[in-house]
C-alpha cells in the first residue's frame, strides 16, 4: 500500500513562482527523487508518492511551509491504496492510491476544503475527514509566524522549546505562545490518532 498526495497552490497567481517553488522543491527533495517520487507540473500543481504513515504529516508540513508565505495556502487530496503501474514519473503511474487521490482532490474546491483523505475504509474516512475539517478551522487561519513555528516543530519533533528559541533568536516563552496559538497540541493529537488508526486499514 502506498499514499499519493495531489495538490495545488492557492493564490499562486499573485506571486512569482520563485517565492514558493524553491521552498517546496527543497522540502520534497529531502523526501525522495523527482520525477519518481514527486513532481511539480502545470505551474502550481504537484504530486507526491509516499508511505501511508508519512502522508498526513507530510501534507501538514507542506501546508505550514506554504502558509509561511503571506496569503498563500495549499489544497491537497490524499489517496491510500495499491500501485498497479509504475511509469517513468509519478504522474504517469497508476493504481487505486492515484485514482483516490485524484478523485478527492477534484472535489475539494467545490467542498471549500483544503485537505481530505480517502483510505478505502469508508468508516475511517468519515472520521479522518471530520477531524481534518475541524483541524482546518484553525490551520487555514495560521499566520505566517504560526505556520513557521508548526513547520519547525514538525521538522524537529525532538527539539526542546529552548533549542527552537535559540534558533529563532527569541525567548522560550515566545515559542510556547506561538505553539499555543498554532494549536500545535491538536495537530500532534490528530497525527497520533491518524498513525494509530492506519494499522487496521487493508487494501
Amino acid at each position: 500500500m502506498i499514499a499519493i498526495i495531489t495538490g495545488d497552490i492557492i493564490n499562486s497567481d499573485r506571486y512569482a513562482a520563485s517565492e514558493w517553488m524553491e521552498i517546496l522543491k527543497k522540502y520534497l527533495g529531502r523526501q525522495g527523487k523527482t520525477p519518481h517520487d514527486w513532481e511539480i507540473y502545470r505551474g502550481d500543481e504537484f504530486q507526491i508518492r509516499t508511505t501511508p504513515r508519512k502522508a498526513l504529516p507530510m501534507a501538514i508540513q507542506i501546508k505550514a511551509l506554504i502558509k509561511s508565505i503571506k496569503n498563500l495556502d495549499v489544497r491537497m487530496g490524499i489517496g491510500l491504496g495499491s500501485e498497479t503501474f509504475v511509469g517513468s514519473s509519478v504522474s504517469q503511474s497508476n493504481g487505486k492510491a492515484y485514482q483516490r487521490s485524484g478523485r478527492i482532490f477534484e472535489t475539494l474546491k467545490e467542498q471549500k476544503l483544503n485537505l481530505a483523505i480517502i483510505t478505502g475504509d469508508d468508516e475511517k474516512d468519515d472520521t479522518f475527514n471530520l477531524m481534518l475539517k475541524l483541524a482546518l478551522n484553525f490551520m487555514d487561519d495560521w499566520s505566517t509566524v504560526s505556520a513557521q513555528m508548526v513547520s519547525l516543530a514538525l521538522e524537529k519533533p525532538n527539539a526542546s522549546q529552548q533549542e527552537v528559541a535559540d534558533q529563532l533568536k527569541i525567548r522560550q516563552s515566545a515559542v510556547s505562545q506561538r505553539l499555543k496559538r498554532a494549536r500545535m497540541d491538536l495537530v500532534l493529537g490528530l497525527l497520533a490518532y491518524y498513525d494509530e488508526n492506519l494499522k487496521n486499514i487493508k487494501e
